[in-house]
């Protein structure tokens, strides 16, 4: 392929993931468009359990749905609205990344700026996959957003295609990478799961302590119950960690494979294993019933920000031996 091909089709790469993220954004419209009707919802359902109530003395609506209970609201025509336009983010922004892999001619995801668009590629693919197993559509406005801010920021660690670094050029870039973004696709679910648990476990300790406090107006009284949310960010963060732990082996035999040696006390290395402590210890102190609840939502909050950090700090301002972002 000429310089002037690659050229071409990096450019038209860059020109997709922006129609990507316009595209993203306004997903996050319409998914916040359905929490405001949700807000509603929650009040004239609330209304008409109070009438109830009344009329024959049965039971009040809840607080919140059961566990195995879909979220109220959740086939709503902005909240329909918000998963079309994902899925045609999803598939531009899956344009630009083999656009840019094409003209790289390996894997798109060997520096900062493609990791950080194949990451994302896969956060957005695994939201709309969990949406055919279950109605998650109230944590849309979150994913969409989340995925949004990361690829507008990620236009910062944009650099020309340049050949690949000796270390690189072996199978465990296709493999321990991808595995690693697939992870933290996974775990991206369960923070934001957690941050709703964080949320709703508040507002039902208020509505115990004050009763009035459950008329209020909250997108939150048509969203599952802290307890239900906790367990389902624990599976996903439980699936997280089985790819995060394969990541963490993968990366010691490529190491090997490159440097001779298994483990170095290198940068990137010391947090890959302080992030998979971190979530080995969410996992274990969600299987002991003393720290269920909001202990535990606030270690897989901690675990994910240190993902956060991983990518972003530890790759920009650490030197060490996997200083691959390429950036100068």
């Amino acid at each position: 392929m000429s310089s002037a091909d690659v050229v071409t089709l990096d450019s038209w790469s860059v020109i997709v993931l922006w129609t990507a993220i316009a595209v993203y954004a306004m997903a996050f419209v319409a998914y916040a468009l359905d929490l405001a009707r949700r807000s509603q919802l929650s009040v004239q359902a609330k209304d008409r359990a109070a009438q109830l109530v009344g009329a024959d003395g049965s039971a009040p609506y809840p607080s919140s749905p059961s566990a195995e209970e879909p979220a109220a609201s959740s086939g709503s025509v902005m909240g329909r609205i918000g998963t079309t336009l994902t899925w045609i983010a999803f598939l531009l922004h899956l344009g630009a990344t083999v656009l840019r892999g094409l003209a790289a001619g390996h894997v798109p995801w060997s520096n900062m700026y493609e990791f950080a668009m194949t990451g994302t590629l896969l956060v957005s693919a695994v939201y709309l996959g969990v949406l055919f197993w279950k109605p998650l559509t109230f944590i849309g406005a979150f994913m969409t957003g989340l995925v949004t801010v990361l690829l507008g920021a990620s236009s910062v660690f944009y650099v020309e295609i340049v050949p690949l670094m000796d270390p690189l050029k072996s199978v465990w870039l296709v493999i321990h990478v991808f595995v690693a973004s697939l992870s933290t696709a996974f775990l991206a679910l369960a923070f934001a799961l957690s941050v709703l648990q964080l949320l709703q476990a508040r507002r039902e300790r208020r509505a115990i302590e004050d009763p009035e406090t459950a008329r209020r107006k909250s997108a939150l009284r048509t969203l599952p119950s802290a307890e239900a949310l906790e367990g389902t960010a624990y599976r996903f963060a439980i699936i997280g960690f089985i790819f995060w732990t394969f990541t963490l082996i993968a990366g010691s035999i490529w190491a090997q494979d490159a440097w001779g040696r298994y483990w170095g006390f290198d940068t990137k290395e010391v947090w890959t294993f302080i992030i998979w402590v971190l979530y080995a210890g969410y996992i274990h102190a969600r299987a002991t019933r003393g720290w269920r609840g909001t202990r535990s939502a606030w270690l897989s909050i901690v675990g994910f920000a240190a993902v956060i950090f991983n990518f972003t700090i530890v790759n920009v301002f650490f030197e060490g031996l996997h200083a691959y972002s390429g950036l100068s």
